[in-house]
């Protein structure tokens, strides 16, 4: 079809559109793919909503994340309301996320019917880049020998798509939603895994205190090596948070369902073992 940084392919795809997602993105967190990263998910997302806007689309739904929204500084969870804070904005991915949906807003005061859903970590089967379902392939390959002290909240697939129709359908221009699922620490992530799996889950909790520490040295070897990296600096950083969100308002006002992790993960499993992932 074309490229989302290429207006004129981009303003004949969406040409004739009753709805448009805007799904694209890079979510690297690779210090190399930074220029990227902000090029495809900012400015690629100006040019889809600029054309959207020019062809008078009657509806389009940007993916956002929910790495777009503020962590709380006392641990409460966030929603939709929490304010982008100062750590996010260390994060490259985190602010580029951020920095498109301003975009999205900008063209909602110009009359763009757009919403603007927000995913958590999403698992379940078809992730072949092994985005977020690396956890998933690197616990059945046994490479899970500890986990981090912090937490997230996970999504199943299916919830997201069902989240993502029913913003077309329900949601309310200009508002956002976060899509989420179970908020849980790495903890009993693996716990979980464990038993969907069927390998034993990691003993140790690695302290706080080092990964700070661990988080340069991966960064100096990242800078060096000519290969994306299975980890960044970043990761390891944000796997010292809890960083739980509150779905209320999609369960209230799009009927978005709040399904398990552990159905996600034995989707996720099932896919990458008859894929070849795994043994």
């Amino acid at each position: 079809i074309g490229d989302v940084l290429e207006p004129e392919a981009v303003a004949r795809t969406v040409a004739g559109c009753d709805l448009v997602f805007h799904v694209a993105a890079i979510s690297s967190y690779w210090r190399a793919h930074r220029q990227q990263v902000y090029r495809v998910n900012v400015e690629g997302t100006r040019v889809v909503m600029e054309a959207c806007w020019h062809a008078g689309v009657p509806r389009v739904v940007h993916t956002s994340s929910v790495a777009a929204i503020g962590i709380p500084a006392d641990g409460a969870l966030a929603d939709e309301q929490t304010p982008f804070d100062a750590l996010s904005r260390t994060f490259a991915y985190a602010d580029s996320k951020h920095q498109a949906e301003a975009v999205v807003q900008e063209y909602v005061a110009q009359g763009l019917p757009a919403v603007i859903v927000n995913p958590a970590v999403v698992i379940g089967a078809g992730d072949h880049y092994l985005i977020s379902g690396s956890m998933v392939v690197e616990f059945a390959r046994g490479h899970m020998i500890a986990v981090p002290p912090g937490g997230f909240c996970t999504a199943d697939i299916d919830a997201v798509v069902l989240g993502h129709l029913a913003a077309a359908e329900q949601g309310r221009i200009g508002e956002r939603y976060i899509l989420g699922g179970e908020n849980l620490t790495s903890r009993q992530m693996a716990a979980i895994l464990a038993e969907v799996i069927g390998r034993r889950a990691p003993r140790v909790t690695l302290p706080r205190w080092i990964l700070g520490p661990a988080a340069l040295l991966v960064d100096a070897f990242n800078r060096v090596s000519p290969r994306p990296p299975l980890v960044s600096g970043e990761q390891i950083r944000l796997s010292a948070i809890n960083y739980f969100v509150d779905s209320t308002k999609a369960v209230r006002e799009l009927g978005y369902p709040l399904l398990p992790f552990a159905g996600a993960v034995e989707k996720a499993y099932r896919w990458y073992r008859d894929h070849g992932y795994v043994g």
